[in-house]
């Protein structure tokens, strides 16, 4: 080989070699992985750079590459709130990308048979940027537009159910979420039906959340209790549904001191929702309750039972009969169950 070949070959290496060398860095900073773990960081509306950094250095590789990236990117001035999935085998790029197009992952939220919204609402704001106070603000106000008193008045449009929703949730998005299911659920046939029962909404929520309580939100009774509980307002009876009595004690002492078992010093509880001491159907329902509970009151059984006690044979269940003497002997059986456990 020629000197002259022989040195443009060194020199075409070296430029080689040295373009190799630069192009593998700024793949590194720009392309490959720099996940170390996986997990998810919460950026809320005021993150400033610095505080997005502090939140995503525990789960990547090199800290100052993705800056160098993130600020390549302006990520500062435009990103997006959110809660992100930090996955394995991301790079730099792609996390920068998700966060200024706000590919947020949703989270999970179970709405249970909570006594009140307020309840609910402080168990919700815990996965959401606002907190409590600010949740529950917003939901009054929604509901005053609504003709309502407070948030509580809008127990009716909760179903106990799973739902998925983003961290930046705003209590207006929430509410439409269940306010769509809710106009969605009341169809043409089930206004039919609410129609035929001679109850008015409320009433029909109010009594499938005693239906609901008392089924434990098991559905294998639920048209059998609710069928009772009617036949029980037809008839002029009170309702003397226990719990009732025990979300009157709650309510009244704002859920900090729940009672368990009812005893006959609670039956005179002074509270509108208490249906021993008051006939009809209370004001409202006394918990937020499910679909299959309302549909029990629109389509109940057929049947003459007025009494239910607990089944202390069959955990969960229920002994049905239209006879006084027959339900003084099962509701005799079940206390005398409870006194066995110590149940107070």
């Amino acid at each position: 080989m020629k000197k002259g070949n022989s040195a443009v070959a060194v020199i075409a290496l070296a430029i080689l070699l040295i373009g190799g060398f630069f192009g593998f860095r700024y793949y590194q900073k720009f392309f490959a992985n720099n996940v170390e773990k996986e997990g998810y960081i919460l950026i809320p509306h005021s993150a400033s750079m610095n505080s997005i950094l502090d939140s995503i250095a525990p789960y990547i590789k090199n800290k100052e590459s993705f800056e160098a990236v993130a600020k390549d990117k302006n990520l500062g001035k435009h990103f997006n709130a959110g809660r992100y999935r930090i996955k394995s085998g991301t790079s730099n790029t792609d996390l920068v990308n998700m966060i200024k197009a706000g590919n947020q992952t949703e989270n999970t939220y179970r709405i249970g048979d909570f006594g009140d919204v307020y309840q609910m609402v402080g168990r919700v704001s815990k996965k959401t940027e606002l907190d409590s106070l600010r949740f529950v603000k917003d939901l009054n106000t929604i509901a005053v537009k609504k003709g309502y008193s407070n948030a509580e008045d809008l127990k009716k449009y909760f179903f106990i159910d799973t739902y998925n929703f983003f961290w930046t949730v705003t209590p207006e998005q929430f509410f439409k979420k269940f306010e769509d299911q809710y106009n969605d659920f009341w169809t043409a046939e089930r206004k039919a039906k609410e129609e035929q029962s001679g109850l008015t909404r409320d009433q029909i929520y109010a009594l499938a959340s005693i239906v609901y309580k008392e089924s434990g939100g098991k559905p294998d009774e639920q048209k059998t209790i609710a069928g009772l509980y009617l036949n029980r307002y037809r008839k002029g009876m009170k309702l003397q549904s226990d719990p009732t009595v025990i979300y009157a004690i709650n309510k009244d002492s704002n859920f900090t001191t729940p009672i368990k078992r009812v005893f006959y010093k609670h039956l005179k509880h002074p509270s509108p929702y208490n249906t021993y001491a008051n006939a009809g159907i209370p004001p409202g329902p006394i918990c937020i309750t499910d679909k299959n509970s309302v549909d029990a009151v629109l389509n109940p059984a057929q049947h003459n039972y007025i009494f239910m006690a607990a089944d202390p044979d069959k955990f969960g269940f229920h002994r049905f009969t239209a006879s006084d003497t027959e339900h003084a002997k099962n509701a005799r059986d079940y206390q005398e169950w409870l006194n066995s456990k110590n149940i107070k």
